[in-house]
C-alpha cells in the first residue's frame, strides 16, 4: 500500500470503500478485500526484491559498481559535517538554502535506501 501511495501521491486508496462498491455479497467482499491486499503486499515484496537483485548485480559487476552506494553515502555525510561547521561560523562562508535542502532530502533519501535495504538483505537470508 506504501508503494501505490509514493506512485500515485495523495489518492485516496481506501479498498474497503472500493470492493464494497463493486460487490454485493459478504462473501465476495471479504474474498475480495483479501486478494487485494494480498496483490499489494505481492507487489511491495517484489518491488523489494527487485532493488535487491539490481544492487547484487552491481556488486558482481566491478569495483566502482560495487562501491558507488558507500562512496556516495561517505560523500554526503562528509558534506553534511562540513556545512555544520561552514554554519557554526568556524569558516565564513555563505550557503544558500536551497543547497542545504538539497543535500538534506539526498542524504536522508541515501541513508534510508542504504541501511533500509541492507536489513532487508539480512533478513531475507535468514
Amino acid at each position: 500500500m506504501k508503494i501505490l501511495k509514493k506512485l500515485f501521491g495523495n489518492l485516496n486508496l481506501d479498498i474497503n470503500s472500493l470492493v464494497d462498491d463493486v460487490v454485493t455479497t459478504d462473501e465476495e467482499r471479504k474474498s475480495l478485500k483479501i486478494k487485494l491486499k494480498q496483490v499489494i503486499l505481492d507487489a511491495e515484496s517484489s518491488a523489494q526484491e527487485q532493488i535487491t537483485r539490481r544492487w547484487e548485480s552491481d556488486n558482481k559487476a566491478g569495483w566502482l559498481p560495487a562501491n558507488i552506494r558507500p562512496l556516495t553515502l561517505a560523500f554526503l555525510i562528509i558534506s553534511t559535517v562540513l556545512l555544520v561547521f561552514i554554519d557554526s561560523g568556524t569558516i565564513n562562508f555563505n550557503v544558500e538554502e536551497r543547497w542545504v535542502s538539497l543535500l538534506e532530502i539526498t542524504l536522508l533519501t541515501t541513508v534510508g535506501a542504504y541501511f533500509g535495504s541492507r536489513g532487508f538483505e539480512k533478513i531475507k537470508k535468514k
